[in-house]
């Protein structure tokens, strides 16, 4: 791993741990060269996703760009970060499993909006907002409108 303050190549590993969910691997290394520590997170990617954008554009699958979406419609919300982490693995093995290396940005963003739904019903309405490009009140009205009442 190549140290990211100063370029060396060759690092070394002073400490690995699971995270507390088991999907990934916390290592925490150490530069030879510069004496700098840092912590890298390695994680089990079963394939290689690419995203279909609406105008048919093909991107990588970039998980950490989910991960920022979940946590900005989760913002001050009484949810641990813990449970976020886990949110944002379960969208992505759903992703995996779904046994497609190619999957529509329509898709990713339904599946978030359904388990934010289930999560928390302020950040679903923050989500569908951006998600669906809401541009007026009327627009909130009538999603909300919409919205299964609460239970």
């Amino acid at each position: 791993m190549r140290c990211p303050f100063c370029g060396e190549a060759d690092t070394q590993v002073k400490d690995s741990r699971p995270s507390e969910d088991g999907s990934a691997i916390r290592r925490r290394r150490f530069c030879p060269q510069c004496s700098q520590r840092f912590t890298t997170v390695e994680r089990v990617q079963l394939r290689e996703l690419v995203v279909v954008k609406a105008d048919q554009r093909r991107v990588a699958f970039d998980r950490d760009k989910l991960a920022r979406s979940v946590r900005i419609a989760l913002r001050k919300r009484p949810v641990e970060d813990e449970r976020i982490e886990r949110i944002v693995n379960g969208i992505v093995r759903k992703l995996e499993a779904s046994g497609d290396a190619e999957i529509a940005s329509t898709a990713i963003g339904e599946l978030v909006m359904d388990t934010l739904k289930e999560v928390d019903a302020v950040a679903y309405v923050r989500f569908a907002s951006v998600y669906r490009d809401f541009r007026e009140a009327k627009d909130f009205k009538t999603f909300l409108g919409a919205m299964d009442p609460p239970k």
